[in-house]
């Protein structure tokens, strides 16, 4: 029997918030049950994701530098598609998804998965409570219910003259991708905040959710202000943390935060291809 489903990694909730609606409004459009698959903690990664003809997979990750994640990279190599229909979605944070979409409907197709629809939606930036604030909100919700009626009437169509021999097209670089996305000072000298991480203020009460949110398991649970791996700066502990206890004070990460925020005030808006 064929089966939705919802397959995402999402460290702050907006890229979940996306595909369970999107996977549900398809799913009653096409009279289909769903599934949900979240790969965002690392035990969850430790099984591959793996699917079959019957699976329509709606695949989802945050745009992080206008790509697909890195850490996730090695982990959706050894996804195994069989022949499923797919459908990309990446969240961006209201700056540009570049060529995370063109990258992860690769990843797809290069796992079996024939991708017939994709798009690209907004949600607040990891960096930022300003930045994209409260997205996906009800207007963007609007827009993922009206791609999921088009996505099932794609589907549904290519029922009698069965898949596409091409992937959907998509914006974005083919292979190579362009370099991931560069802060830059006013001067134009690259900031580098790969080994930044975030610190703990005295509102702490030791309560450990942000180690359960960390989806790198980097957070110490023995001594929450220690890293026992890398910080991706996706914004879980941060966001997550009941106390507002988590902030950062790097110089060049709070520049690159504050220009984002000053340069990519308007609204952007989801892209959607079928």
């Amino acid at each position: 029997m064929k089966v939705v489903r919802a397959v995402y990694f999402s460290a702050t909730g907006t890229t979940r918030s996306v595909l369970r609606a999107l996977c549900g409004k398809l799913a009653e459009h096409l009279g289909l049950p769903c599934s949900e698959m979240d790969f965002t903690l690392p035990s969850a990664r430790n099984e591959r994701l793996v699917f079959n003809s019957q699976d329509i997979v709606v695949l989802g990750t945050p745009v992080y530098a206008g790509r697909v994640p890195n850490v996730l990279l090695k982990y959706l190599q050894t996804m195994s598609g069989a022949g499923a229909i797919g459908v990309p979605v990446t969240v961006f944070g209201n700056r540009n998804y570049d060529d995370a979409l063109i990258e992860l409907r690769d990843l797809m197709e290069n796992a079996g998965i024939r991708t017939v629809a994709a798009a690209a939606f907004v949600g607040e930036h990891a960096f930022s409570r300003v930045l994209g604030a409260g997205r996906p909100d009800m207007q963007d919700m609007a827009a993922v219910e009206r791609f999921a009626l088009s996505v099932a009437e794609k589907i549904e169509a290519l029922a009698d003259k069965g898949l596409p021999e091409s992937p959907v097209a998509v914006q974005g670089t083919p292979f190579p991708y362009r370099g991931y996305y560069q802060p830059c000072d006013r001067h134009g000298a690259a900031i580098n905040i790969l080994k930044v991480k975030p610190l703990v203020n005295d509102r702490c009460n030791d309560c450990k959710h942000c180690v359960e949110l960390c989806p790198m398991g980097s957070i110490s649970r023995q001594n929450i202000r220690q890293y026992t791996g890398i910080c991706i700066k996706c914004g879980a502990c941060i966001k997550g943390c009941p106390q507002n206890a988590r902030y950062y004070d790097d110089a060049g990460y709070l520049y690159h935060q504050h220009e984002l925020e000053d340069l990519y005030t308007r609204r952007a808006e989801a892209e959607m291809f079928l």
